[in-house]
């Protein structure tokens, strides 16, 4: 009887570290989480419908590019050729929406954002944004991220 105690802590223990494995999210499944949310935040702050979002973490980084990111105001400001106008307006929203997309990253991710960088390409319509993270995100397959393979 007594010996038959460690062996049942040992598998509680051994299914409350599978339960937590699985509990955690894939790569996929947090860079589509990133993905939906910097949507669904552009639409309710700017009142702006992006296009494709896409999301990738390499290690302790995360890059994400914004298509059809230009507003309608700035879209027509560049139609009138007040170009200097429209890149001071896209400048000041995109510093206005960094804050947001960095709580937002923190909060899906769950690591703090270091540093952000952020800028778009008026003509191409995209915005491209890099998040220097304090560590690796917590997911269950972390060999699929490119350069954190090379550290593990």
């Amino acid at each position: 009887m007594i010996a038959e105690k460690p062996d049942a802590d040992v598998e509680l223990a051994s299914k409350q570290a599978a339960a937590r494995l699985i509990a955690q999210p894939t790569v996929g499944q947090m860079e589509r989480e990133v993905s939906q949310k910097i949507q669904a935040l552009y639409k309710k702050v700017l009142g702006h419908q992006l296009g494709r979002v896409t999301c990738q973490l390499f290690d302790a980084r995360i890059v994400i590019i914004l298509e059809d990111s230009i507003s309608q105001p700035v879209r027509l400001l560049l139609e009138e050729s007040q170009t200097e106008l429209a890149q001071q307006i896209r400048s000041d929203l995109n510093n206005a929406m960094q804050p947001h997309i960095q709580d937002l990253l923190a909060d899906v991710l769950g690591v703090d954002v270091l540093d952000m960088i952020s800028d778009a390409t008026l003509s191409a319509g995209r915005t491209g944004i890099t998040g220097v993270l304090a560590r690796l995100p917590a997911v269950r397959n972390p060999e699929t991220i490119p350069e954190a393979r090379k550290s593990t």
